[in-house]
Protein backbone atom coordinates (compact mmCIF):
# COMPACT_ATOMS: atom_id res chain seq x y z
CA UNK A 1 0.00 0.00 0.00
CA UNK A 2 1.09 3.56 -0.78
CA UNK A 3 1.00 4.62 2.89
CA UNK A 4 3.50 1.85 3.69
CA UNK A 5 6.10 3.14 1.21
CA UNK A 6 9.27 4.50 2.71
CA UNK A 7 10.61 7.93 1.83
CA UNK A 8 13.28 6.30 -0.33
CA UNK A 9 10.74 4.18 -2.21
CA UNK A 10 8.63 7.22 -2.99
CA UNK A 11 11.68 9.16 -4.16
CA UNK A 12 12.84 6.28 -6.32
CA UNK A 13 9.41 6.10 -7.97
CA UNK A 14 9.57 9.81 -8.77
CA UNK A 15 13.19 10.04 -9.91
CA UNK A 16 14.47 6.74 -11.24
CA UNK A 17 13.88 5.05 -14.58
CA UNK A 18 12.21 1.68 -14.77
CA UNK A 19 13.33 0.30 -18.11
CA UNK A 20 11.10 -2.33 -19.67
CA UNK A 21 11.99 -5.18 -21.98
CA UNK A 22 10.94 -4.13 -25.50
CA UNK A 23 8.88 -7.31 -25.72
CA UNK A 24 6.73 -6.00 -22.87
CA UNK A 25 6.71 -2.33 -23.84
CA UNK A 26 5.88 -2.95 -27.50
CA UNK A 27 5.33 -6.59 -28.49
CA UNK A 28 4.52 -5.56 -32.07
CA UNK A 29 8.11 -4.29 -32.43
CA UNK A 30 9.55 -7.80 -32.10
CA UNK A 31 8.26 -8.82 -35.52
CA UNK A 32 9.66 -5.65 -37.08
CA UNK A 33 13.01 -6.31 -35.39
CA UNK A 34 13.05 -9.87 -36.74
CA UNK A 35 12.34 -8.63 -40.26
CA UNK A 36 15.08 -6.00 -39.99
CA UNK A 37 17.54 -8.65 -38.83
CA UNK A 38 17.11 -10.74 -41.97
CA UNK A 39 19.00 -8.03 -43.83
CA UNK A 40 21.48 -7.86 -40.97
CA UNK A 41 22.21 -11.58 -41.27
CA UNK A 42 22.87 -11.16 -45.00
CA UNK A 43 25.24 -8.30 -44.15
CA UNK A 44 27.09 -10.49 -41.62
CA UNK A 45 27.86 -13.06 -44.31
CA UNK A 46 30.41 -10.62 -45.74
CA UNK A 47 33.76 -10.92 -44.04
CA UNK A 48 36.24 -9.37 -43.61
CA UNK A 49 36.14 -5.61 -44.37
CA UNK A 50 36.93 -5.93 -48.09
CA UNK A 51 33.87 -8.12 -48.54
CA UNK A 52 31.72 -5.54 -46.72
CA UNK A 53 32.77 -2.84 -49.20
CA UNK A 54 32.22 -5.18 -52.17
CA UNK A 55 28.75 -6.03 -50.84
CA UNK A 56 27.73 -2.46 -50.06
CA UNK A 57 28.66 -0.65 -53.28
CA UNK A 58 26.16 -2.44 -55.58
CA UNK A 59 23.40 -1.74 -53.04
CA UNK A 60 24.40 1.92 -52.92
CA UNK A 61 24.24 2.11 -56.71
CA UNK A 62 20.76 0.57 -56.67
CA UNK A 63 19.71 3.38 -54.32
CA UNK A 64 21.02 6.11 -56.60
CA UNK A 65 24.49 6.66 -55.13
CA UNK A 66 27.31 7.60 -57.50
CA UNK A 67 31.06 7.49 -56.95
CA UNK A 68 32.54 10.70 -55.55
CA UNK A 69 34.27 12.98 -58.08
CA UNK A 70 36.91 15.33 -56.74
CA UNK A 71 36.14 18.98 -57.54
CA UNK A 72 32.51 18.43 -58.49
CA UNK A 73 29.80 20.41 -56.70
CA UNK A 74 26.87 18.45 -55.29
CA UNK A 75 23.38 19.73 -54.57
CA UNK A 76 20.66 18.80 -52.06
CA UNK A 77 19.36 15.26 -52.40
CA UNK A 78 22.37 13.93 -54.31
CA UNK A 79 23.88 10.70 -53.04
CA UNK A 80 27.53 9.73 -53.34
CA UNK A 81 30.12 7.30 -51.99
CA UNK A 82 33.91 7.14 -51.72
CA UNK A 83 35.71 3.79 -51.78
CA UNK A 84 38.98 3.98 -49.85
CA UNK A 85 41.26 1.23 -51.20
CA UNK A 86 38.52 -1.37 -51.05
CA UNK A 87 38.61 -1.51 -47.24
CA UNK A 88 36.81 1.63 -46.03
CA UNK A 89 33.76 3.44 -47.35
CA UNK A 90 32.15 6.86 -47.01
CA UNK A 91 28.48 7.32 -47.98
CA UNK A 92 26.72 10.67 -48.07
CA UNK A 93 23.35 12.24 -48.86
CA UNK A 94 23.59 15.99 -49.40
CA UNK A 95 21.13 17.93 -47.24
CA UNK A 96 19.12 21.06 -47.88
CA UNK A 97 21.09 23.08 -45.34
CA UNK A 98 24.78 23.95 -45.79
CA UNK A 99 27.39 21.84 -44.03
CA UNK A 100 28.31 24.94 -42.02
CA UNK A 101 25.01 24.44 -40.17
CA UNK A 102 26.09 20.96 -39.13
CA UNK A 103 25.68 17.43 -40.46
CA UNK A 104 24.66 13.98 -39.25
CA UNK A 105 27.65 11.64 -38.89
CA UNK A 106 27.63 7.89 -38.15
CA UNK A 107 30.89 5.92 -38.02
CA UNK A 108 31.38 2.17 -37.47
CA UNK A 109 34.27 -0.17 -38.06
CA UNK A 110 33.89 -3.29 -40.20
CA UNK A 111 37.12 -5.07 -39.26
CA UNK A 112 36.99 -7.80 -36.60
CA UNK A 113 39.58 -9.99 -34.86
CA UNK A 114 40.99 -12.61 -37.23
CA UNK A 115 44.12 -14.49 -38.23
CA UNK A 116 46.26 -12.74 -40.83
CA UNK A 117 48.35 -14.98 -43.04
CA UNK A 118 52.04 -14.08 -42.84
CA UNK A 119 54.21 -13.30 -45.89
CA UNK A 120 55.89 -16.50 -47.09
CA UNK A 121 53.42 -18.57 -45.02
CA UNK A 122 53.42 -22.02 -46.60
CA UNK A 123 55.58 -24.72 -45.01
CA UNK A 124 55.60 -28.49 -44.51
CA UNK A 125 56.09 -30.33 -41.23
CA UNK A 126 55.67 -34.08 -40.60
CA UNK A 127 54.06 -34.55 -44.01
CA UNK A 128 51.45 -31.85 -43.44
CA UNK A 129 51.27 -28.40 -45.02
CA UNK A 130 50.46 -25.27 -42.98
CA UNK A 131 50.00 -21.52 -43.28
CA UNK A 132 51.75 -19.40 -40.66
CA UNK A 133 49.50 -16.69 -39.21
CA UNK A 134 49.55 -13.74 -36.85
CA UNK A 135 46.45 -12.79 -34.90
CA UNK A 136 44.85 -9.43 -35.70
CA UNK A 137 43.08 -7.67 -32.86
CA UNK A 138 42.37 -9.06 -29.44
CA UNK A 139 41.53 -12.77 -29.44
CA UNK A 140 41.31 -15.64 -26.98
CA UNK A 141 43.79 -17.84 -28.83
CA UNK A 142 42.41 -21.12 -27.50
CA UNK A 143 39.03 -20.36 -29.09
CA UNK A 144 40.53 -20.52 -32.60
CA UNK A 145 41.58 -24.17 -32.56
CA UNK A 146 39.50 -26.98 -34.12
CA UNK A 147 36.87 -24.63 -35.54
CA UNK A 148 36.14 -24.39 -39.29
CA UNK A 149 37.96 -21.49 -40.92
CA UNK A 150 37.55 -19.84 -44.31
CA UNK A 151 40.28 -18.06 -46.25
CA UNK A 152 39.79 -14.55 -47.67
CA UNK A 153 41.79 -11.78 -49.25
CA UNK A 154 43.62 -10.57 -52.33
CA UNK A 155 46.88 -11.54 -54.00
CA UNK A 156 48.87 -9.15 -56.16
CA UNK A 157 50.63 -11.33 -58.71
CA UNK A 158 54.06 -10.78 -60.22
CA UNK A 159 52.47 -9.57 -63.46
CA UNK A 160 50.57 -6.82 -61.58
CA UNK A 161 47.13 -8.40 -61.72
CA UNK A 162 45.06 -8.91 -58.57
CA UNK A 163 43.10 -12.05 -57.71
CA UNK A 164 40.49 -12.33 -54.98
CA UNK A 165 40.52 -15.34 -52.68
CA UNK A 166 37.41 -16.72 -50.99
CA UNK A 167 37.59 -20.36 -49.92
CA UNK A 168 35.21 -21.85 -47.39
CA UNK A 169 32.08 -19.70 -47.65
CA UNK A 170 30.32 -21.41 -50.55
CA UNK A 171 28.50 -24.73 -50.27
CA UNK A 172 30.93 -27.55 -51.02
CA UNK A 173 34.09 -25.49 -50.42
CA UNK A 174 36.91 -27.05 -48.39
CA UNK A 175 37.46 -25.62 -44.92
CA UNK A 176 40.56 -25.18 -42.79
CA UNK A 177 41.43 -25.48 -39.10
CA UNK A 178 44.12 -25.18 -36.46
CA UNK A 179 44.87 -28.47 -34.75
CA UNK A 180 44.88 -29.11 -30.99
CA UNK A 181 45.80 -31.97 -28.66
CA UNK A 182 43.38 -34.73 -27.75
CA UNK A 183 42.13 -34.44 -24.15
CA UNK A 184 44.04 -37.52 -22.96
CA UNK A 185 47.29 -36.07 -24.35
CA UNK A 186 46.80 -32.57 -23.01
CA UNK A 187 47.53 -32.95 -19.29
CA UNK A 188 50.38 -30.41 -19.25
CA UNK A 189 48.48 -28.08 -21.57
CA UNK A 190 45.42 -28.10 -19.31
CA UNK A 191 47.51 -26.99 -16.34
CA UNK A 192 48.49 -23.77 -18.09
CA UNK A 193 46.61 -20.46 -17.65
CA UNK A 194 44.11 -19.68 -20.43
CA UNK A 195 46.47 -17.13 -22.00
CA UNK A 196 49.13 -19.83 -22.44
CA UNK A 197 47.05 -22.86 -23.44
CA UNK A 198 47.64 -21.96 -27.08
CA UNK A 199 50.54 -19.67 -27.98
CA UNK A 200 50.44 -17.32 -30.95
CA UNK A 201 53.15 -19.35 -32.71
CA UNK A 202 50.86 -22.38 -32.63
CA UNK A 203 48.08 -20.70 -34.65
CA UNK A 204 49.13 -22.34 -37.89
CA UNK A 205 46.40 -23.35 -40.31
CA UNK A 206 46.38 -26.92 -41.60
CA UNK A 207 46.18 -26.72 -45.39
CA UNK A 208 46.44 -30.38 -46.40
CA UNK A 209 48.35 -33.64 -46.17
CA UNK A 210 48.27 -35.29 -49.61
CA UNK A 211 51.69 -35.48 -51.29
CA UNK A 212 52.61 -34.60 -54.85
CA UNK A 213 53.33 -37.87 -56.65
CA UNK A 214 57.01 -37.43 -57.45
CA UNK A 215 59.77 -39.28 -55.59
CA UNK A 216 62.34 -36.68 -56.60
CA UNK A 217 60.60 -33.86 -54.70
CA UNK A 218 61.52 -33.30 -51.04
CA UNK A 219 58.47 -31.33 -49.76
CA UNK A 220 55.73 -33.21 -51.54
CA UNK A 221 52.74 -31.94 -49.51
CA UNK A 222 53.82 -28.30 -49.75
CA UNK A 223 54.29 -28.68 -53.50
CA UNK A 224 50.85 -30.27 -53.86
CA UNK A 225 49.15 -27.38 -52.02
CA UNK A 226 51.11 -24.81 -54.05
CA UNK A 227 50.23 -26.65 -57.24
CA UNK A 228 46.51 -26.51 -56.38
CA UNK A 229 46.70 -22.78 -55.61
CA UNK A 230 48.52 -22.23 -58.88
CA UNK A 231 45.85 -24.13 -60.77
CA UNK A 232 43.03 -22.16 -59.14
CA UNK A 233 44.55 -18.67 -58.95
CA UNK A 234 47.60 -18.76 -61.20
CA UNK A 235 49.96 -17.80 -58.37
CA UNK A 236 53.48 -18.85 -57.40
CA UNK A 237 54.95 -18.89 -53.92
CA UNK A 238 56.64 -15.49 -54.26
CA UNK A 239 53.18 -13.93 -54.81
CA UNK A 240 52.48 -14.42 -51.09
CA UNK A 241 54.88 -11.55 -50.43
CA UNK A 242 52.35 -9.15 -51.99
CA UNK A 243 49.21 -10.84 -50.69
CA UNK A 244 46.69 -9.84 -48.03
CA UNK A 245 45.09 -13.05 -46.78
CA UNK A 246 43.29 -13.87 -43.57
CA UNK A 247 41.31 -16.66 -41.93
CA UNK A 248 37.98 -16.14 -40.18
CA UNK A 249 35.40 -18.50 -38.66
CA UNK A 250 33.39 -20.13 -41.42
CA UNK A 251 30.13 -20.14 -39.46
CA UNK A 252 27.05 -18.69 -41.13
CA UNK A 253 24.79 -16.29 -39.18
CA UNK A 254 22.12 -18.32 -37.40
CA UNK A 255 19.13 -17.67 -35.16
CA UNK A 256 19.79 -18.68 -31.55
CA UNK A 257 17.25 -19.55 -28.88
CA UNK A 258 14.00 -21.42 -29.26
CA UNK A 259 12.26 -18.07 -29.73
CA UNK A 260 14.86 -17.00 -32.34
CA UNK A 261 15.53 -13.91 -30.24
CA UNK A 262 19.30 -13.83 -30.83
CA UNK A 263 21.78 -14.07 -33.69
CA UNK A 264 25.00 -16.00 -33.49
CA UNK A 265 27.65 -14.91 -36.00
CA UNK A 266 31.23 -13.79 -36.44
CA UNK A 267 31.98 -10.07 -36.68
CA UNK A 268 29.07 -8.51 -34.79
CA UNK A 269 31.57 -6.11 -33.25
CA UNK A 270 31.02 -3.76 -35.01
CA UNK A 271 28.79 -4.98 -37.84
CA UNK A 272 25.79 -4.48 -35.57
CA UNK A 273 26.48 -0.73 -35.68
CA UNK A 274 27.64 -0.71 -39.30
CA UNK A 275 24.46 -2.30 -40.62
CA UNK A 276 22.18 -0.02 -38.59
CA UNK A 277 24.06 3.03 -39.90
CA UNK A 278 23.98 1.64 -43.46
CA UNK A 279 20.22 1.07 -43.33
CA UNK A 280 19.66 4.59 -41.96
CA UNK A 281 21.82 6.08 -44.71
CA UNK A 282 19.88 4.27 -47.43
CA UNK A 283 16.64 5.59 -45.93
CA UNK A 284 17.81 9.21 -46.02
CA UNK A 285 15.77 10.53 -48.96
CA UNK A 286 15.81 14.32 -48.78
CA UNK A 287 17.33 15.31 -45.42
CA UNK A 288 17.64 18.80 -44.03
CA UNK A 289 21.15 18.06 -42.77
CA UNK A 290 23.76 16.24 -44.84
CA UNK A 291 24.14 12.63 -43.71
CA UNK A 292 27.58 11.01 -43.68
CA UNK A 293 28.04 7.32 -42.94
CA UNK A 294 31.51 5.80 -42.64
CA UNK A 295 32.69 2.20 -42.66
CA UNK A 296 36.21 2.37 -41.29
CA UNK A 297 39.01 -0.18 -40.97
CA UNK A 298 41.79 -1.01 -38.48
CA UNK A 299 39.81 -0.25 -35.30
CA UNK A 300 40.90 -3.56 -33.80
CA UNK A 301 44.56 -2.49 -34.00
CA UNK A 302 44.35 1.18 -33.04
CA UNK A 303 42.67 2.73 -36.11
CA UNK A 304 46.06 3.25 -37.78
CA UNK A 305 46.94 2.97 -41.47
CA UNK A 306 45.48 4.77 -44.49
CA UNK A 307 42.05 3.12 -44.04
CA UNK A 308 41.77 3.74 -40.28
CA UNK A 309 40.28 6.75 -38.53
CA UNK A 310 43.67 8.16 -37.59
CA UNK A 311 44.29 8.83 -41.28
CA UNK A 312 42.91 11.81 -43.19
CA UNK A 313 40.54 9.93 -45.51
CA UNK A 314 37.42 11.29 -43.78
Amino acid sequence: MAEDESKGQKLAKELLMKPKNVGEAGPELLQKASEFCEGYKAFLCNKPERAVVDYSIPILKEHGYTEFEMGRKYGPGEKLYYNNRGKALIMMTVGKRPVADGFRLAVAHTDSPRLDVKPNPLYEDTEMAYFKTHYYGGIKKYQWTTIPLSLHGVIKKVDGTTVKVNIGEEEGDPLFCITDLLPHLARNQMEKPASKVIEGEQLNILMGCWPFADEKVSEKVKLNIMSMLNEKYGIVESDFLSAELCAVPAYKPQDYGLDRSMIGAYGQDDSVSAYAAFAAELDAKDPDFTTITVFTDKEETGSDGNTGMQSLFL
